[in-house]
């Protein structure tokens, strides 16, 4: 195949059930990035190439007015040094400028990889000094392609970058002619302490995103997140779907701190960009040296035909490529004790042990101390920083209360919030090593926040944090991170220059984490939800879910985060208590089958009879988790608006992968559902009910021996709940 070029102004590259399409254009010189799949190449129309409109007649003499601009470049940039855009740009978006217009193509190189697919190595040259790569990445089996840039000064002078993109696809959508009214619409995920993942879907048209009559203007809306709890407001997720093809494009960075996306339109077509938020929305430029390169974060790509549930599964499955390998008590995907909602922060080895006690012979592997084990004075809620034991809870220290856990068959883990320090500890004086702002130490409530480009930093954090877990014998790590930095911190360059490589410390200290300790299981926790996206879930084998600890909009939440990460990463809280009436039980553990199951509460003074459906819960979620470690997942709900006062009812079907000959089918179904019956579609075949339980949920064709298509539910209860195991006959 041969590579982009002036000869070769189109290249098509195969990547299984999509494909990958570069364009030169030959006017403006832009070369633009376009996914689309396979089975849909037939549809694509010719474009239009001029506005027919009543408009065109307001105009005096033979003025021509173009239906499109030409390519949008796959890589969008502005340097310091090139005057501002046009077209109203300013202050909404960077994107139309000088240096983008100059780019030019240098060279596209495609390099087969070893077990098959791509990498397409795009470089442009600019009218400065300087080269861009563009990289894309495509291996056999994945459904979606990886994206970065890397820019590199070429010159002998400084040059100041205002935006740098990860990513920017064109052209959608190609299958209408003109401007695809009331066709496109926007797929967004909101997100909020507690209550992560709300699906947020408008049709361009209702966001204003609408060409102007001359096709002069921009039209953008520009999203994102700023600080360092990069899953606050906004998950760094988009997605445009054309509803007339039923053809989807969707986005995901990979961003641990401030992001932006762009939905941009100026004529017929739309594009999507995304990457480090840019100098206007995120205080970010960054100044590159002679000779210096910036990489930027990674994207995920993917185009789907099927449905928005597809797209989101083709995104998800992506965010293993570059994961650090799993631990091997990873293999077994255990069963999580965690006693924060049992003791709120007052742990004692006495409490350990009995809880332990009840838990030996049951799916639970991990049993995880949470905050409450460090000193802290009276009346204090965190004391973070110091890391010294409670001797007035643990007088002997942790190493026994470990060594216990592990003789009773658990790893034994620990929390820590250990990238900050808090008032009144011996740390929170230590400013020289801590972040500034304006030439002060950061502090957001009684937070300090230390500086991860500091060596010292490290090396105190390897004292206080890896020789704690190695010598006392500690195989989980639950970190913690409650506050956000905001908009930057000091450095020569920018706020958001400093808060980016400040964050790149922090995950540097994440790996060496595991290169101390290679077992040490890692979970991703920022009161709650507030990480989870792809480059720190590459870090950790798994990620709390959410703060929501017993409310009734846990499997909603649970749910909707199906389609933002892999539910093996997925951590849901299910916290017991022995007033539990046997459908709150089944109702709690159940929200946990749509992830990583957590169990918490009072357990080990749990009534014998609602113990014996804990363990008969626990054992159907043993028979059944390799489904949620690898499947893929449809959500099916007709819910009201509130998710704190939910109304309604929801299921989650998944299906194995690849063999897609299991299911597993978790129901709830909300207030005001008595006496309500529903349909849950399933997927095409004939199906039998392999195992299934529930309280107020009734399934009103249970018989197992009788093939299904479908199953139909009866709520004889509000808030009740059904799990359900199919095989396909």
């Amino acid at each position: 195949m041969n590579p982009l070029s002036a000869n070769t102004p189109e290249v098509t590259y195969p990547c299984g059930d999509f494909v990958v399409i570069y364009r030169l254009d030959a006017k403006t010189h832009q070369i633009g990035l376009h996914l689309l799949p396979a089975s849909k190449l037939a549809a694509v129309v010719t474009p239009r190439t001029r506005i027919d409109s009543f408009e065109v007649n307001l105009l005096p003499g033979d003025h021509h007015i173009p239906a499109s601009h030409g390519e949008t470049s796959l890589v969008q940039l502005k340097l310091l040094e090139d005057d501002q855009g046009v077209a109203f740009g300013g202050g909404r978006s960077l994107r139309l400028n000088p240096t983008v217009e100059g780019l030019r193509l240098r060279v596209q190189t495609a390099e087969h990889l070893p077990g098959g697919g791509w990498r397409v190595v795009t470089e442009l040259v600019g009218a400065r000094a300087f080269v861009c790569r563009h990289v894309l990445v495509w291996h056999v089996g994945d459904d979606g392609v990886r994206v970065h840039t890397e820019f590199t000064n070429t010159g002998d002078t400084p040059l100041t970058l205002e935006l740098l993109s990860s990513f920017c696809l064109g052209g959608i959508t190609p299958f209408d002619a003109g401007a695809a009214a009331e066709h496109l619409r926007l797929h967004r995920f909101r997100s909020v302490w507690a209550g992560e993942g709300r699906h947020d879907v408008a049709l361009l048209e209702d966001l204003h995103l609408e060409p102007s009559w001359t096709h002069y203007a921009i039209n953008v809306e520009r999203f994102g997140q700023i600080g360092s709890m990069p899953v606050r407001g906004w998950f760094p997720f988009a997605a445009v779907e054309d509803t007339a093809a039923g053809v989807f494009w969707g986005a995901q960075l990979a961003a641990p701190g401030s992001w932006q996306i762009e939905v941009f339109r100026r004529d017929d077509r739309v594009s999507l960009s995304g990457g480090l938020a840019d100098r206007e929305f995120g205080h970010w430029m960054k100044t590159v040296a002679p000779g210096e390169t910036l990489v930027t974060p990674a994207a995920l790509l993917a185009t789907a035909a099927d449905s928005f549930d597809g797209l989101c599964q083709r995104l998800t499955r992506l965010h293993g490529r570059d994961a650090l390998p799993p631990p091997a008590s990873e293999a077994a995907l255990p069963v999580m004790f965690n006693e924060w909602c049992s003791t709120w922060g007052k742990p004692t080895p006495e409490f350990i042990a009995r809880t332990a006690a009840r838990l030996v012979g049951t799916p639970v592997k991990y049993f995880v101390i949470d905050d409450g084990w460090a000193e802290k004075p009276p009346g204090s809620f965190q004391f973070n920083g110091d890391w010294n034991v409670a001797r007035d809870r643990f007088p002997d220290g942790l190493a026994p209360v470990a060594a216990h856990l592990r003789q009773h068959g658990f790893v034994p883990g620990l929390w820590f919030e250990f990238e900050v320090s808090t008032e009144g500890t011996k740390a929170f004086a230590l400013s020289d090593h801590q972040l500034r702002r304006d030439g002060r130490t950061l502090r957001v409530g009684t937070r300090h926040f230390w500086d991860f480009t500091d060596p010292w930093t490290f090396d105190y954090l390897t004292e206080k944090v890896i020789r704690r877990l190695h010598d006392d014998g500690f195989g989980y790590l639950k970190v913690d991170y409650n506050e956000t930095i905001g908009l930057g911190v000091d450095h020569p360059d920018s706020l958001g220059e400093g808060l980016r490589l400040h964050l790149e410390g922090v995950q540097r200290f994440y790996r060496k984490l595991r290169e101390e300790i290679p077992d040490l299981v890692i979970e991703i926790c920022s009161s709650g939800g507030h990480r989870l996206e792809p480059s720190f879930l590459a870090l950790g084998s798994m990620a709390s879910f959410s703060d929501a600890h017993e409310g009734r909009d846990i499997p909603i939440i649970a749910a909707s985060l199906h389609r933002l990460i892999q539910p093996r990463q997925n951590q849901i809280w299910a916290v017991l208590h022995p007033t539990d009436t046997p459908a709150r039980l089944h109702w709690s553990l159940a929200a946990g089958f749509l992830g990583r199951l957590c169990l918490s509460g009072e357990i080990a003074t749990l009534p014998e009879a609602s113990w014996r459906q804990v363990v008969a819960q626990l054992e159907f979620y043993d028979r059944v988790k390799h489904l949620i470690a690898d499947g893929q997942s449809r959500l099916h709900l007709a819910l009201g608006k509130s998710w704190r006062h939910p109304r309604g009812w929801q299921a989650v079907v998944r299906t194995a992968r690849p063999a897609a000959d299991e299911a597993l089918v978790v129901v709830h179904a909300f207030g005001s559902t008595t006496g309500t019956t529903f349909t849950v579609p399933l997927p095409e075949g004939e199906w039998r009910i392999v195992e299934t339980s529930g309280i107020g949920l009734a399934c009103d064709n249970a018989d197992t021996s009788a093939p299904l298509s479908q199953l139909v539910l009866r709520a004889t209860d509000d808030f009740s709940s059904r799990l359900i195991h199919l095989r396909r006959v």
